[in-house]
């Protein structure tokens, strides 16, 4: 299912968020999160409250919640994140064969996430995708994290793709359709759930999708 295709122009490049939008890993952020605010002797977050508090990212994140002792609280996070991240890992279904359409029709294919650099190309790699992408994109590696444009700049700068309209930045939150939005480019909702009515009224998406194989579609109609 797609909406407001017509309205948005021929794709150069492609940027992708990754959780929600290509795999599934939030089972291992949401354990290593638990463990983390038990530690600090707060209370759990149930599934849904850690999907709706990660969209930022760590660093960004981090010391809102646990205030000066923030780095700390990174440490015990990262040491369960990596004992368990690359076992959870799954792709959501469709991710892989639109991802293989979209560069062999010679789309430059990029990766802007809020999840750690170092966490993200390593679940690259294990998925075996880490030749789909000319750059991949973490929280940390750039100035500052998405919804900032930097993270869309150094995902292009080795490119000849001009940052504009003809870059797509494909998410499945708010903060991706900022970041696409603050970077000039064209915001691609993607998730089960359609936008309702105001949801996006700040960063409205210039396009909706509502799965991989919707967004497989939407790109092959253009060539």
């Amino acid at each position: 299912m797609t909406s407001a295709a017509s309205t948005i122009p021929r794709p150069e490049a492609i940027l992708f968020d990754w959780d929600y939008t290509l795999v599934d890993n939030f089972g291992a952020i949401h354990c290593a999160m638990n463990l983390t605010l038990e530690s600090f002797g707060m209370p759990a977050w149930t599934l849904e409250e850690t999907v709706a508090r990660a969209k930022r990212s760590l660093r960004d994140n981090f010391p809102l919640v646990f205030g000066d002792q923030w780095t700390e609280a990174r440490d015990i996070f990262y040491e369960s994140f990596a004992r368990t991240h690359l076992n959870t890992l799954r792709a959501l279904p469709g991710a892989q064969s639109m991802l293989e359409q979209a560069r062999e029709l010679g789309l430059y294919l990029g990766v802007v996430s809020n999840k750690n650099g170092l966490y993200l190309r390593r679940e690259a790699n294990h998925l075996g995708w880490e030749g789909l992408f000319s750059r991949i994109i973490g929280a940390t590696d750039a100035e500052r994290d998405k919804p900032a444009l930097d993270p869309v700049v150094m995902a292009l700068e080795e490119s000849s793709v001009t940052i504009g309209q003809s870059v797509w930045f494909v998410g499945d939150t708010e903060i991706d359709l900022e970041c696409a939005i603050n970077a000039g480019c064209t915001g691609v909702l993607i998730r089960k759930k359609p936008p309702e009515k105001g949801e996006f009224d700040d960063y409205p998406p210039a396009c909706y999708v509502n799965d991989c194989d919707g967004l497989s579609d939407l790109i092959n109609g253009f060539f």
